[in-house]
C-alpha cells in the first residue's frame, strides 16, 4: 500500500494528463458526484458544530425532538425541533463557510418550519421509521448511523452514513441512499457499499512516519466511481488524518481524491494499469 501511494504521488502529472482525455460523460458524472459530496459535507459540518453550540446555550433538553442540517446559498443551517405531533423549530444555528462557532448565528426563538425544512423533516422521519423496521440497515459495534435529509437539484433523498464512536478511525461503507418523490413518499432504498471498511489513521504519525493516504475497493453494485458519501467522509476527516490522497479502485475505473485540493481525478482501470506498468518498468 505504501509503495503504491508513493508511486501515485510520483506520477501525479501523468495521471492528470490521462484524466484530461477521459470520456465527457464520465467527467460530467464525476463533477456531479463531487458537488453532491461537498454539499453533504457542508450539511454534516453544520450538524457537527451546530449540536455543540445549541447544547451549550439551550437548557431545556427535555423539549428536544431532534435536529438536521441543510445548506442555503453560502450558509449552512443546523435546526433543532421540539417533540410532539406538531413540532416547531426551537433553535437555528447558522454557519458561514468557515464553520467558526464563535461567529455562528444562534437563534433560539421558536417558529414554524419553512417549506424546505418541512420537506426535510418529513423525509427524515420516514427514513428513521424505515431504518428502525428494515433489516437492510446494519449497525456495527462502536458505530452509529447518521441520517442526512437532502435536496439536491430538486431530488429528495436521505443519505445514511456510518460514523465511528471512537477516535483514530474513518468508516467507509455501510452507507445507504433513500429516495423520495415530490410528495415525500419513499420510492427507493439501496445500500451503497456492500460492506463496512474501518480505516485506522494516526498510528504512523505517532511513530514519526508520514501517512500519504488510503484506499478502498468498490464492488460492482456500488458503481465504478467514488460516491458522494465517500467524498463527504473524506472531507470530514481529512483534517485529522493528514492524508494527501484517497484511492477508490473498481473493475472499471480508478478515482483519486486529492485531500489537499478537494479535487477528483478519474481514469479508466485500463489507463491506470498502463501507468503502473510503465512506472514499474522505469524503476
Amino acid at each position: 500500500m505504501q509503495k503504491l501511494l508513493l508511486l501515485l504521488i510520483a506520477i501525479g502529472t501523468t495521471l492528470f494528463s490521462f484524466a484530461q482525455d477521459d470520456d465527457n460523460a464520465r467527467d460530467s458524472i464525476g463533477a456531479r458526484i463531487v458537488d453532491e459530496g461537498k454539499q453533504l459535507y457542508r450539511s454534516e459540518m453544520a450538524s457537527w458544530y451546530g449540536t455543540d453550540v445549541f447544547l451549550e446555550k439551550f437548557k431545556d433538553r427535555d423539549k428536544m425532538g431532534g435536529y438536521f442540517s441543510y445548506t442555503e446559498g453560502k450558509e449552512a443551517k443546523c435546526i433543532f425541533f421540539s417533540k410532539g405531533e406538531a413540532p416547531k423549530v426551537i433553535g437555528t444555528i447558522v454557519f458561514d463557510d468557515t464553520y467558526n462557532v464563535s461567529t455562528a448565528k444562534t437563534i433560539l426563538k421558536e417558529r414554524d418550519f419553512t417549506t424546505t425544512e418541512h420537506t426535510l423533516f418529513q423525509i427524515r422521519a420516514t427514513a428513521l421509521k424505515t431504518v428502525n423496521g428494515d433489516t437492510l440497515f446494519k449497525v456495527y459495534q462502536n458505530t452509529s448511523l447518521n441520517l442526512i435529509p437532502f435536496i439536491y437539484k430538486g431530488e429528495r433523498k436521505v443519505y445514511i452514513l456510518t460514523g465511528p464512536e471512537k477516535s483514530g478511525v474513518v468508516v467507509f461503507g455501510n452507507d445507504y441512499e433513500l429516495t423520495f418523490d415530490n410528495k415525500n413518499q419513499l420510492t427507493g432504498k439501496k445500500k451503497l457499499h456492500r460492506n463496512i471498511i474501518m480505516t485506522e489513521y494516526g498510528r504512523k504519525q505517532s511513530e514519526g512516519e508520514a501517512e500519504f493516504g488510503s484506499m478502498h475497493t468498490h464492488m460492482t453494485e456500488t458503481g465504478g466511481l467514488i460516491t458522494p458519501t465517500d467524498i463527504c467522509t473524506l472531507m470530514l476527516y481529512q483534517k485529522f488524518t493528514k492524508w494527501q490522497q484517497h484511492i477508490v479502485m473498481s473493475d472499471t475505473y480508478v478515482s483519486i481524491w486529492d485531500c489537499n485540493k478537494n479535487q477528483l481525478i478519474t481514469l479508466t482501470k485500463e489507463a491506470w494499469d498502463k501507468i503502473i506498468k510503465d512506472q514499474e518498468k522505469k524503476q
